[in-house]
Formats: structure tokens, sequence, C-alpha cells
């Protein structure tokens, strides 16, 4: 019987889908990606040498590529090729976006299909759209897939270029790429606004204000109020600062008052018996409009401010929601909406909340930028008609149902008629007395302002959440948020009375970091890189080093600011904004078919003669980079004297005030993770160079040895060491001599504090306990090995030769006897950890690649998800109890893509057939 096969990406997709379209289809999952351009160093032998070798790419002829299929895929495509014999039409149904089109060409290219081929999209899995999709396929899009194809050749050639430049002056292993360095850059200015940054300080004087007539309307509602001009001058706010401390050129100029804490305490002074009147007031309609439906980019945004996900968490549970059916397509720029969705918003609008919630005429949402792929609805619930996020919960985990509860509301918020309200805003004054000194007979005025919604329209379903606004403070409302800000009734001339006139200090508030959703909008509104690759990118910055969270702000790296400032000084156009996003737009232009990608390409990397010097391509620029002092790329100044240096065991700070002897360093100490680079001033500094040069805490004298025994910080944490009485090395010896004979002396024993242990309550006792390790617990009667307990990288642990086993806990090592330690050997070896066999966290059924168990295991690193061949340790953001069997499939599938297996080839392989001609 002639049957059909269908290519998806993922076995829950793959799942979901065959259960739509029954036994006359056959549906499969290609498990992500199946071919890549593989590292050079694992190209055919042939190919080592030639045009391909230092790419893979072949830059001289059109770009090139040669791309393999990964070794763990390969039999996945033996598979569909199976499939594919006994199949009389291929569909081919991987995502509808550059990426998906991608994946089809791949899988074109490998398969060989000698039956019609085509292509099937849809961007929601339910039986409507999989059956629409059936009789509406179409041709692979030859555009998208030149699109796709130049953004991997772009990132090869990218980071093959400028990572070995990174490698040589900075550390090995770094990377660079055309998005995570300029994200980097990104963080890493905000970080040096806040070390430039100088606090201003400023007072203000606030009070609360009521009725003075007993009988008026609202009598004994107060209100809060702020001082906002005193004379003619209006009083200065935290805005009104720069970032050095100063007034704004525009403040001063128009002759703001700088109120200080006497001039401040005066006017309190001054209105203490103050009878007030109320100047003006202003009242306006108010009217907000709902936020559009998702997009990727606000999505992300939304669920860091809301749910605290993480990038990569958000989108790996809006995939997860997709492939079962709940969400439409998670990868999207558009925030349109499908007549069907926005009838299924506005009907389900009306039945919860009424329908007067509902506008006459349904709201039309369309992108802003050029580049949206606006063939993509905004991310909204799947079908025709909504689930209520009641009617899901008990088939979705946590996380899957905060995040449909998130889209949910969003799209049917994104229908519902704008809230309705009015704003007021009063002033309110009087004239200072006598006893406001310098100040007195000045007139000093308040202003206020509330909102009150009289029609919560939209706001009865969703309210968008925000970021931090430095400058919150500045305008305080009529009540605390989150009560009644409405003002109470007045009019022109009425009589107030003030109370709790209060003078505050402030201080201007630094830049504020960013965080994960105002990265993602920065990266959007400067058009750098595309929102379905950000989760990705900060990802990788944060995996590399480059950034890390300080709970949910993004703190850079000393290592950052290393490699950064390089970029900055030898590639500034490789990390510039602007061309960044010119990239992304050429890009977007081969996508839709108006420039040519080889074209593009040529210009990219060997540069446009025509356009002189400011055309120069990334060869040349690599090839003329001259000298790069790598000791200043490295270096940053505190001041005084003092510079931090990023090291090859990390960072520390030295001090050249300092003189010192030929050949020797200048006093020097590292600086621990925790301390962010904003917080590194010259005191900080000289507090960890004292910490340093502390000889220890002396904790008295060995009875054993007659040593000293001292306790001290170091690189890795705390540590007890014996000080040896050591002759003096002779000075007339070379340095090679020297350094021979210092090798050669004896070295103290030294030990780290367990993790209960501090520097201010270690005890001499504790101290001679810790020196006793490795202790001897005993010979193993079989094999006459010793056993002994020590303390390691890891923790606790027996070693017996070059077995070792893990122990429990650290009173373990002190504690362990001989008996208990041939218990545990006889138990088996556990892999890296070596620990005794434990159940398994959860088990998550069977891994359609490798046909075996997959579970989730707790090991030395943390907890893992394994098929017994391959382990992948969870995500930071992925817990045991979270992840679903398709999350670790996935895993488990791109940890088998990054590492294939290196075999010798015994016979010559041709390069892959030019993609014009694959394309036929």
């Amino acid at each position: 019987m002639p049957r059909k096969l269908v290519i998806v990406e993922s076995p829950a997709k793959a799942r979901k889908i065959q259960g739509y379209l029954g036994d006359d289809y056959e549906v499969e999952a290609s498990v992500g990606h199946i071919r890549d351009l593989p590292q050079p160093s694992e190209l055919p032998a042939d190919m080592k040498k030639g045009p391909y070798g230092k790419f893979a790419v072949d830059v001289d002829h059109g770009f090139d590529p040669y791309y393999e299929v990964y070794a763990d895929k390969k039999k996945k495509v033996a598979e569909l090729k199976r499939a594919l014999k006994d199949a009389d039409e291929l569909y081919l149904a991987t995502d509808e976006d550059r990426e998906g089109e991608a994946i089809a060409w791949h899988l074109l290219e490998a398969l060989k299909p000698k039956v019609p081929v085509k292509r099937m999209v849809f961007h929601e899995i339910t039986r409507e759209a999989i059956q629409r999709a059936l009789q509406n396929t179409r041709d692979l899009d030859e555009h998208l897939v030149d699109a796709q194809e130049t953004r991997r050749i772009l990132d090869r050639l990218y980071g093959y270029e400028v990572s070995p430049v990174l490698w040589r002056k900075i550390a090995q292993g770094l990377s660079a790429g055309r998005v995570q360095s300029v994200a980097t850059r990104l963080v890493v200015e905000r970080e040096r606004e806040r070390m430039a940054f100088v606090p201003a300080e400023y007072w203000d004087v606030t009070g609360t204000f009521e009725h003075a007539d007993a009988s008026a309307p609202d009598a004994g509602k107060a209100f809060g109020a702020r001082l906002v001009q005193l004379g003619d001058a209006r009083v200065a706010s935290g805005r009104d600062f720069d970032d050095r401390g100063q007034l704004k050129a525009g403040a001063a100029r128009d002759g703001v008052a700088h109120l200080d804490e006497a001039t401040a305490r005066s006017v309190v002074s001054g209105l203490a018996d103050a009878a007030f009147t109320v100047r003006s007031l202003e009242t306006k309609p108010y009217t907000r409009r709902p936020a559009a439906p998702f997009t990727t980019s606000t999505l992300q945004q939304e669920a860091s401010r809301k749910l605290r996900m993480s990038s990569r968490q958000a989108m790996r549970t809006a995939q997860s929601l997709y492939e079962n059916g709940y969400i439409t397509y998670m990868r999207t720029d558009s925030p349109s909406l499908s007549a069907e969705a926005t009838t299924a918003a506005r009907r389900q609008a009306a039945e919860l909340y009424g329908p007067e919630f509902v506008p006459e005429k349904p709201r039309v949402y369309a992108a802003k930028n050029q580049g949206a792929q606006e063939a993509h609805e905004a991310i909204r619930p799947a079908g025709d008609s909504f689930r209520t996020p009641a009617q899901v919960k008990r088939e979705l985990s946590d996380d899957q149902f905060k995040l449909y509860e998130l889209v949910w509301k969003r799209t049917v918020a994104s229908q519902m008629a704008d809230a309705k309200g009015s704003t007021a805003s009063v002033r309110l004054g009087a004239t200072l007395s006598a006893d406001a000194g310098d100040v007195a007979g000045r007139d000093a005025v308040f202003a206020a302002s509330g909102t009150v919604i009289t029609f919560r329209g939209f706001l009865a379903a969703y309210e968008e959440g925000s970021d931090v606004d430095r400058y919150a403070e500045d305008a305080p409302a009529a009540a605390p948020k989150g009560e009644d800000a409405r003002l109470p009734q007045m009019t022109e001339g009425d009589a107030l009375r003030g109370d709790d006139l209060t003078a505050d200090g402030h201080s201007t508030s630094a830049p504020p970091r960013y965080t994960e959703a105002s990265l993602v909008k920065a990266l959007e509104e400067l058009g750098i890189g595309r929102p379905s690759t950000y989760a990705s990118t900060i990802s990788t910055i944060q995996d590399r080093g480059y950034v890390l969270s300080r709970g949910q702000a993004l703190v850079p790296s000393w290592l950052a600011f290393a490699v950064v400032r390089l970029l900055e000084e030898h590639f500034d156009r490789l990390v510039d904004y602007d061309f960044t996003a010119r990239m992304e737009a050429d890009l977007d232009e081969i996508a839709a078919g108006r420039r040519d990608r080889v074209e593009w390409l040529t210009q990219f990397y060997f540069g446009d003669a025509a356009k002189g010097a400011d055309a120069e391509g990334l060869r040349d620029l690599v090839a003329n980079l001259g000298e790069i002092d790598a000791r200043g790329i490295n270096s940053v100044p505190i001041g005084e004297g003092i510079q931090l240096r990023v090291g090859r065991y990390g960072p520390y700070v030295e001090d050249l005030s300092v003189p010192v002897k030929e050949g020797e360093n200048p006093p020097r100490a590292s600086v621990p993770d925790d301390v962010a680079p904003d917080e590194l001033t010259v005191a900080k500094a000289r507090e960890l160079l004292a910490a340093g040069a502390d000889d220890g805490k002396v904790l008295g004298t060995d009875p054993a040895s007659g040593n000293e025994i001292i306790a001290k910080a170091g690189r890795y944490g705390p540590y007890v060491t014996e000080v040896l009485d050591l002759p003096p090395i002779d000075t007339s010896l070379s340095a090679a001599a020297q350094k021979k004979a210092k090798a050669a002396q004896p070295k103290p024993r030294t030990a780290s504090l367990l993790k209960t242990q501090t520097l201010d309550t270690i005890t001499l006792n504790d101290a001679l306990r810790l020196l006793s390790l490795p202790r001897v617990v005993g010979t193993d009667p079989e094999s006459g090995e010793e056993i002994t307990a020590q303390n390691g990288r890891y923790g606790p642990y027996l070693k017996k030769g070059t077995d070792s086993r893990s122990l429990p806990d650290e009173e373990s090592m002190f504690t362990v006897t001989l008996e208990e330690a041939l218990e545990l050997y006889k138990q088996p070896k556990r892999g890296r950890g070596q620990r005794a066999a434990t159940p398994p966290l959860r088990e998550l059924g069977e891994d359609p690649n490798s046909g075996k168990p997959i579970v989730v295991k707790d090991g030395r690193f943390g907890a893992y998800v394994t098929d017994g061949e391959t382990n992948r340790t969870l995500p930071r953001d992925v817990t045991p109890e979270s992840i679903t069997p398709e999350q670790a499939i996935e895993l488990l599938a791109e940890k088998r893509a990054q590492g294939p297996a290196k075999k010798k080839r015994t016979t010559a392989r041709k390069p892959a057939a030019k993609k014009t001609a694959a394309k036929k």
C-alpha cells in the first residue's frame, strides 16, 4: 500500500502529527540538524591541505561549504533512507523559518529522494492546521536556505579568524562571534558606565496633605506630594544629574535649584505652620492600550520579568508547548494574529469578561522591523478556539503551565478594550516663614498626581511588566503603589493642611545592569541578531564565562573586559552596533532574494577595493593586525597606581606604586569572583592586597615537628600550612639554578579548610587534624594495597592504588574504618564520580536514537540525563523535576553532535556537490 513519509525535527512533534495523519502516513523525526560544517581537523585527509582545509569552506570558489553528516546521525539518516524506499511521496515538515528551511534542504541533500518532494509548513500543531498544511504544500524556498547558509558560513569565518587572536593574546579556549561579541560589549559598556559613575547628592522635601476644612468633600483623605519649585526655580531631581555627579547642562542653564541638606531642612522649618492653598488642578482623560501578542523577543522579556525564567528556559518550555500542540510556533518576529485567532480571542474575552470588554473592531498588529518573518503569526494558544489555562493545567508541568497562562492572557488581552480613567495633577503651595533663614519669603510649591481607572478593559486579563527605572522615585504618586491613587476632590484656592513635612537626602543611582529581559530588548532595538537566536546568544556568553548572573542582573567578568577591549581596539568594525545591524539587514535581503549570497560573502571576507580602506575585508583585517600589546589588553587601571590584570589563573590586582627590586613582582592579590568590576574600588583593591600580604593567622606550634602552623586566605580559598625554616637561596646563582634549588627544597604540608570551617574559627587542633591527611585507613588483606582517606578537588574520597571511591561527607575522612572502606570497594565503580550505585531520580522513556532507556541521575557535577552511552549535565535552568522526555532526547542529541568521534578514513572522499546543483 502506498505510504507517504513525513519528516519533522523532534520525536514529540512526530508523535503528535502521526496521531492526526493516520496509517497512510509515516512520520519520522530527524532529531534536529543532521549535517554541519565539520572541524577542519576532521576533514578527509585529501581535503585538509586543499581549499576547504581552513574553514571547511572554499572561500576562493563561491564560498562552497563542505558538509558532513554528524557521526551520531548516520544511523538516523540510514533509517530515513529505508523509510523513504517504501514511500511514494516525501513531505519535509520542518519548522517554517530559515533554520527549518535549511534542515529541510540538508535532508534533501542527504536522502537524495527519487519520489516527489513537497514542503509542508504550519505554525501550530493541531488537526486542522496539519490538514490545511497537507492541502497547501510548496517548494523549498531557496532564498531562505541561502540566508541561513550564509549565516552559518559567516559565523564560521568570523569565529575561525578572530578567536585565534583571543587565544594568543588573552587565553586559550575563548571564542568570538558575530552576535555574542556585540552582546558581551553591551554588558561590558554598561559596567564601565557604572565604574565611572559618580553619585550626586541632593535633597528634597515631601509631605502629606489634606483639606483644612473638616466639612469639605473628601475631608480626612490625605495624599502625598513633593516639593517641585522653590521661588522661581524648579527643584532638582535625580534625572537632572549626569553620571559624573554634575547638573546636566540644560538643568544648569535653566537655573534648577540643587537643594542641600541645610536648605531642605530650612524649607521644612519655614513651612511648620504654613497655610497651604491649591494653586492649580488639572484633570486629563487616561487611556491605555493593550500590548501586542507575543513575539519571540517579547515572550523572553516577559518570561524573565514575570516568571523569572532565563531566555533559554523560556524558549525550551515554549518549544515543548508548541511540539505538543498547545501554542503556535515560538520563533517569530510578527505580532499579527490570523482572522481565526482574532475571532477566538475576542469570543473568549466576551465570554469571560463580558461583551463590553471587547472593542467594536478587531485590533490589527503589525511588525515594526522590516526583516520580520510575516509568514508567521504571533505566539498564541493553538487552535481556532483557545483552551483556558484551567482546561490544560493537569496536562502540563509547572513551567509549561505558567508559560501557557502567560501566552493565553497576553493573546486574549490583545483583543480587549482600552483601559479608561483619568489622571489628576495638583499644585499646592505656601510662603516660607522667617524660620526658613536664607530662603525665607520664597514660595514653596508641591506637586502630586494620581490616576483612577474607571474601566479596567484589558487590565482585567493582563498587565505588561516593565524593567527597572533608575528615576522611579523622582515622581511619587499620590498614594503608595498598589493603593488607590485617586486625589481627593479639590478646587483651586482650597485651603490645605500639611503634615509630616520631611527633608530627605538622596544619591543618584548608577545605570542599572542589564537583565536578560533588558538585554534582549536592547539587542532587538539595535537590530542586532534575530530574536530566535537571543536565548542561545545569552547562554553562550554565560557558558564562556564572559557574563555572570547575580540575581537577575548580568555582570561581566574581567575576562570579558579584556576580550571586548581587544575587539574594540583591533576589530572595531566587527563589534560596531550599526555595522552588525547592517549585516543583519543584508542577510534579510538575501532571504528576500534581493541580494546574492556569494557576492555579499566575498565583500565581507575579501573586502571591496572600490570603497577604499573603509571596506577592508575580514581576511586582510586579521592579516594586518600588527602588534597587539597583550599586557595592555589584559590590564585595567583602578587608580593610585593599582591596576587589575587578567591572568592565566584568573584576575588579580597589583600595586605598581610600590618600589620593588629588579626581577621581583609588585604586591599582588587575587580578585574573588564575587567582587563585581564596579565594586573594585581603590579601597577594595588595597583591602585585597593587604589580605594577600598577610602572613597568616598564627594558630600555634606543631608539637611533633616544632613548625609554626598558620591559616590564611589563598587563590582557591582558605587553607592551613606549616612554616618551614629553610636556608636562603644563594643569590649568586643563575636564575635557572635558583629556580632549580628552590624546587629541590622540601614543601610544607598544606590543607584546605573544610566547608564547615572558617579562618575566624579554625583552631590549632583543627589544623593539625587537616594536616594529618591523607590518613592511612588500613591495608586491603586481598591485594596488600594501602587504603587512605583524603580530601580532593571534588570532595573527600578513599584511595587504593589508582582506584578511588567517594566518601559521603568530610567527617568520614577521619572516622571511616577499614571494614567500611572495604565495603565501599566491593560496590561497583560508577563513572567519573566513582560513587556507589544510586537509583535514578527520574525515568523518561526510551531514546529514539540509541533505543536505550533515558534516566536522570545525580552526579558529582549535579543532575544529568543519560541513556547509558551519552551523558549530558542538565542546564542550570532545568531541574530533574521539570525536564520533559523531549528535552532529554534533544539534550542527548546535542551532546552527541558536539563531539563526533574522530576516525581514520581509508578512502578519500570527494567534496560535496555544489549547492546549486543539489537544488535542481
